[in-house]
């Protein structure tokens, strides 16, 4: 038997990255990307004796974030255009609402979408059912003053 998801999301939520120090991400709930997305730019992959890591920069509230994140992979993946881009996979903590849970998130140039970020279906995967008439479903201060219109 599989586990009973008791959780809606809206269409858009609040994210929050604690282990980059990064919160109050808005985010798009995309159940038809396979892997969440950051917009970030690389700066450089990180020997340690623990393993990979790529250090990254994201221009978030006004200031520039300079984060470290455990290196999964480098992968092709297609974005919503259909180009198939070479991108760097981290795997870090993610929280919506209540939850947290580790997520592998794809590092990209992000600048011309609307969202800074991507939530994937594999993020959502036995946590969350998408209900996509609603919006901050799972973020209530945005709820609060936004309304929860779609």
């Amino acid at each position: 038997m599989t586990n009973v998801v008791s959780k809606s999301i809206g269409w858009r939520e609040i994210v929050f990255l604690p282990d980059l120090n990064l919160s109050g991400i808005p985010a798009k709930i995309d159940t038809g990307a396979r892997t969440s997305s950051l917009h970030a730019e690389v700066i450089e992959e990180i020997e340690r004796k623990d393993g990979k890591y790529v250090r990254f920069a994201v221009d978030w509230g006004g200031e520039r974030h300079l984060c470290e994140a455990v290196h999964v992979d480098v992968r092709g993946i297609t974005s919503s255009n259909g180009e198939t881009q070479q991108r760097f996979v981290i795997k870090t903590p993610m929280q919506i609402g209540d939850t947290v849970f580790k997520a592998e998130i794809s590092l990209a140039d992000r600048s011309d979408m609307k969202f800074p970020m991507l939530v994937g279906r594999s993020a959502l995967r036995r946590r969350f059912l998408v209900d996509s008439g609603y919006s901050w479903l799972q973020s209530p201060t945005m709820k609060t003053q936004k309304g929860n219109k779609p």
